[in-house]
């Protein structure tokens, strides 16, 4: 197989050239463009990095295109580059709104698919969730509040296994066998939390771990959720842990994004349940004819 395994080695080289694309972009940065995300799902998505003067990973989406990502600014690459690069993986992805504005519309096109969109949100919309379409989560905030005095303790080494029992019981929970899931990424996350720059809270109820959320820095006041596991017999755990999230995080949240739905159903139904501002898309790249 063609490329090098993406591994913990080549994160310093990968998380600087995605930084470059994540900076300046604010809100509307994308999820994928972090190297915790290519590590964590390097299997799911057969990822190989390239390396060169135009370096970037190959990879296949959860709907089976194989893609490059490139890891420079495709308005810097002569066209021919590009060119070569398409033929060779059958698109370049995920490639942002502003990127595709460089490229010429007679010589590429651009597609995007809505499975793959980030779901954007204000946080200021789950500080008190209000008006009508979050009146459900304001109710679930309260319900799960007059029943329960939650602790959150920020995320650290200290409730790494914290975090574990949580996902162990979140497994049961949804009838999920050992290795199902997200569960090898989620315990790859809480193992390499510090290294990756993600964030967040266990929350404990009765000295019992019964939720826990690791979120990552994209751009300043813009954070990605990159897990966030709860307990179902704590009814309303989820929105009160965003809620707690925006409010009390150490620095300013402006933003949340909640990745993308991959298709799911379930997952759709849920992310649009807290009122998206809006889906960014992540474009597909291909040559025209």
């Amino acid at each position: 197989m063609n490329g090098l395994p993406i591994t913990l080695d080549l994160q310093p080289r990968i998380d600087a050239a995605l930084a470059a694309l994540r900076t300046g972009q604010g809100a509307q940065a994308l999820s994928d463009h972090a190297f915790s995300n290519l590590y964590l799902f390097r299997e799911a998505h057969a990822y190989r990095f390239l390396p060169g003067e135009w370096p970037g990973v190959a990879g296949r989406t959860y709907d089976g295109a194989t893609h490059f990502m490139p890891l420079f600014d495709i308005g810097t690459a002569p066209l021919p580059v590009l060119d070569a690069l398409i033929e060779t993986h059958g698109c370049l992805y995920p490639v942002a709104e502003h990127q595709t504005q460089v490229l010429p519309a007679g010589r590429f096109v651009w597609s995007a698919n809505e499975d793959d969109a980030d779901y954007l949100y204000a946080a200021e919309s789950f500080r008190d969730y209000a008006g009508r379409a979050l009146a459900k989560k304001r109710n679930l905030v309260r319900q799960f509040l007059a029943h329960h005095v939650p602790e959150a303790v920020p995320f650290g080494p200290a409730v790494e296994a914290a975090a574990r029992e949580v996902l162990a019981g979140w497994m049961v929970q949804k009838g999920k066998g050992a290795g199902e899931a997200d569960e090898h990424a989620c315990l790859e996350a809480i193992a390499h939390a510090g290294r990756f720059g993600l964030e967040g809270f266990v929350y404990f109820v009765q000295s019992q771990p019964v939720a826990f959320v690791l979120a990552q820095a994209l751009e300043p006041g813009v954070f990605a959720i990159r897990f966030a596991k709860g307990l179902d017999s704590h009814v309303g755990i989820y929105p009160f842990m965003f809620q707690h999230f925006c409010r009390s995080f150490a620095r300013p949240v402006l933003w949340l994004n909640f990745e993308q739905d991959m298709g799911n159903p379930g997952f759709r139904r849920s992310k649009r349940s807290y009122a998206p501002q809006a889906l960014l898309a992540k474009w597909r790249v291909s040559k025209v004819g």
